[in-house]
């Protein structure tokens, strides 16, 4: 009975951003952070800004996460859902 509730997963909080725009905003506008600006990650998003997206590589880590569903705003809140509610 003791594994049985060991083995219950951590459920993760869903964020009330949605995927689609976080998805668009990175693909037209990723080297330029805006995607994490919308995320909340207004720290990131500068550095994004200023390097270009880490040179492409930060921005394509990125469309890759958001494509996924693992990218996550501010919060720590996964951004799963497309459209927002």
């Amino acid at each position: 009975m003791a594994e049985a509730q060991e083995k219950v997963e951590k459920v993760e909080e869903v964020s009330k951003k949605g995927r689609l725009p976080a998805l668009l905003l990175c693909l037209f506008f990723g080297p330029f952070g805006i995607h994490r600006f919308y995320a909340g990650k207004i720290g990131t998003g500068i550095l994004l800004l200023l390097t270009l997206g880490l040179f492409g590589f930060g921005a394509l880590i990125d469309l890759i996460m958001i494509i996924t569903g693992s990218f996550k705003d501010k919060q720590g809140k996964v951004i799963k859902n497309w459209s927002t509610p």
